[in-house]
Order: structure tokens, then C-alpha cells, then sequence
């Protein structure tokens, strides 16, 4: 099969997932070729070919203007789909996969794929938040625009059983769950004690990790004030901040200050390059996943945990990472949107009442790349 592999999103868990998957789809016997934007990361043991013609979602400098931001978005995303169609008839392409999906401003730049659709053209999408509590404008604008993300796709690819929100009927839309494969760095060339000095951490304390973009639905200000309740705990935070969310490390910060825990975070408020991942994870003991109660989807951290064998404090709606979580007693979950409960998890984490038996083994031998790459192929060729 000849697959083009449609992701704009150049850096974090998107495009790890998208190394991985169209890897694995290139093991498989697929032709892949990754359509994406000069920024996307290489030299990581690429088997599929790269197209790096698309823009760059992702402004350079944050836009704080919310008109400017969307036009640039709206831009910038027809632009793109444009020159996803001149790919498509320029290399006569029966198979394409979204593995970076939104339907947000849908109606403007779905016609061209409904018609190649009409044509014969396979679409396939990745839909990695199923559940979307984010209205973009009026609630007329918010369902049609979903309505239109769907009309075009034959398959829609999920983590967790779930019957997707449509809006209308799309008889012609078939859902298969996939797993979300574990994701691998290269190894850490430090030791865990090189690591912590680095970091200005003692050596023998309990360290929690938050990795990943920051974003209001990961609950840092709650595990900040649980820390209070808890002394014996620090916190190391790594990541940069959404573009797509106000500034918030900064507030974290005093908020840390306020409380007196200041001194027990390290601030690593940056792009993480997938050099350094892995020293992140062997520096520290805990990974938070203290998501709110709208979360209802895969976590790219969870998977990068696992392959780590890293317990974790989790929270979250109903979705895949409870699920997950539970299952494989991969970690302590929490109610979510609620200090108190980080706190009580913190310190039965501390006691060591919490599990250990996590089977990580099981868990990634059960969602494997290779059985994500075979699910994904058979509902495109069928």
C-alpha cells in the first residue's frame, strides 16, 4: 500500500506518535510517505520517506491576539490541505492517514478531500481526543465544523472504545480501536546521580516528575498545593508552554513561593529535546498525570512511563488512561480537580502502600506498535 501520513504538528507526542506508527506501517510493507513540515525532527531511525512541504501550525512567538491567532490558523490549515490534495493527484494516492487531527474551522477546508473521497480516495484519521468539551464559536459553527471533519474520513483510528460524536449520521465512517504503542528514547549517557546534581536534587529524595507541555488540564497548581500537605516529596517540572493556553508557569511559580515549596521545584520550562527525555524519567521516582475530569484521552507521557517501568499518580475522566491505569495497576489513580486526593495519593506512595505489581511487561507487549500498524492497515485495505 501507498500511504501518505498526513502530520503538520512537528514536535511533541504527536509527532513521536507519528515516527512510531508510520514505522511500524513501513515494517508491515507499507510505502509511507510523511507529509509534514521542515521542523520536524529526523535522524531518530526514520524507515518511511519525509515530505517536509507543509507551514508550521505552531507560531514562532505566541500570539496573543485571539483574531490574529485563528486567521493565522485558518491560513495556514487550507494551505496545508491544499497542498495535501496537489500530493494526492500528483502521486496518484488511493490511501492517506491523518495522524494529527482537529476538525476546528472544518467547513472551510474539507471540499477538496469530500471530493477525492467521491473519487475513490481512502481517508483515515487518528482521532486522539474523542472528546472535545472546547466550543470554538458559536455552537452552530462548533457542530458543523465537527459534522465536516468527519464527512470526509472512511476509518477513524481510537484508543478506547467509543462511539464518536458526529453531529449527523456518517454512514460511510467505521471506528477501530488501535493501542497506543510505548514510546522509546535514546538512553541516557548519565548516571542517576549526574543526573539529580544537574538538576540540583538531592540524591536519596522522592522525586516527581511532570512532563510535557503545560496545560491548564494537567492540575500542576493542585500538585503544587498538595506538596504543602506533603514535605518529603520534590517536583521536577519539564516542558513548554502551550501556545494554545495563557502563560502559566509563571504563576505556578508563585504560586510555589506562596505556599513555601518554592525550594522543592526544579523548572525545566523549555522544549525537551528527545535527547534528554530519558534523563528526566531515570532522575525521578513518580510521574504525575494529575489530568482534570474533561480528560478522556491517551497520554503520550503514560507511554513513555511505561517504557521506563515508572509508577504514576494519575487522574483523569473515563477514557483510555483509566482504563489503562487500572488494568495494569500501572500506577495510584486519584480523584480528579481535588489537592486533597493528590495529597492522600502522595502519601500512600510515600508509605509504599501503593501496588507493586504494575505489569509493565504485559501492558507493552499488549499495545505494541506492531499490532497498532496491523489494525491500522487492515481497515484501510478493507
Amino acid at each position: 500500500m501507498k500511504l501518505i501520513y498526513y502530520s503538520p504538528v512537528s514536535h511533541g507526542g504527536i509527532a513521536d506518535y507519528a515516527h512510531e506508527q508510520a514505522n511500524a506501517l513501513v515494517d508491515l510493507g507499507a510505502d509511507v510517505t510523511l507529509l509534514t513540515t521542515p521542523h520536524y525532527p529526523t535522524g531518530r531511525g526514520e524507515k518511511y520517506k519525509i515530505l517536509p512541504t507543509l507551514q508550521e501550525l505552531k507560531p514562532n512567538t505566541p500570539i496573543n491576539n485571539t483574531i490574529l491567532k485563528v486567521s493565522r490558523y485558518t491560513i495556514i490549515t487550507i494551505a496545508n490541505i491544499k497542498t495535501l490534495v496537489q500530493v494526492i493527484r500528483q502521486q496518484q494516492i488511493r490511501h492517506v492517514l491523518f495522524g494529527s487531527y482537529s476538525e476546528y474551522i472544518a467547513p472551510l477546508w474539507t471540499g477538496p478531500l469530500r471530493r477525492l473521497a467521491h473519487q475513490g480516495v481512502v481517508f483515515g484519521a487518528v482521532v486522539h481526543d474523542p472528546v472535545r468539551d472546547f466550543v470554538l464559536g458559536p455552537l452552530w459553527w462548533h457542530r458543523w465544523s465537527i459534522a465536516s471533519g468527519y464527512s470526509f474520513l472512511r476509518e477513524a483510528f481510537v484508543h478506547e472504545a467509543i462511539e464518536l460524536d458526529t453531529v449527523r449520521s456518517m454512514s460511510q465512517l467505521r471506528t477501530t480501536v488501535i493501542p497506543h504503542g510505548p514510546y522509546r528514547f535514546p538512553e541516557s549517557s548519565l548516571s542517576r546521580e549526574e543526573i539529580r546534581s544537574r538538576l540540583n536534587l538531592p540524591i536519596e529524595a522522592k522525586v516527581m516528575l511532570a512532563f510535557g507541555h503545560l496545560r491548564p488540564n494537567k492540575n500542576l497548581d493542585l500538585v503544587i498545593r498538595a506538596m504543602a500537605e506533603v514535605s518529603d516529596v520534590y517536583l521536577v517540572i519539564a516542558g513548554e508552554e502551550s501556545s494554545s493556553s495563557r502563560p502559566l508557569a509563571r504563576g505556578y511559580q508563585e504560586l510555589a513561593k506562596e505556599l513555601g515549596v518554592g525550594d522543592r521545584i526544579r523548572w525545566q520550562i523549555r522544549f525537551i529535546p528527545d535527547g534528554e527525555v530519558a534523563d528526566f524519567f531515570m532522575a525521578t521516582d513518580l510521574i504525575l498525570l494529575t489530568y482534570s475530569r474533561n480528560f478522556r484521552s491517551a497520554s503520550g507521557v503514560l507511554n513513555t512511563a511505561v517504557q521506563c517501568h515508572k509508577l504514576c499518580l494519575a487522574s483523569g475522566g473515563e477514557g483510555c488512561l483509566t482504563s489503562v491505569i487500572h488494568r495494569h495497576n500501572l500506577g495510584i489513580w486519584v480523584e480528579p480537580d481535588n489537592s486533597k486526593a493528590i495529597a492522600l495519593g502522595l502519601s500512600q506512595w510515600l508509605s509504599g502502600s501503593a501496588t507493586s505489581s504494575a505489569n509493565w511487561n504485559t501492558y507493552i507487549k499488549e499495545n505494541s506498535w506492531e499490532s497498532n500498524a496491523h489494525l491500522t492497515l487492515k481497515a484501510l485495505e478493507h
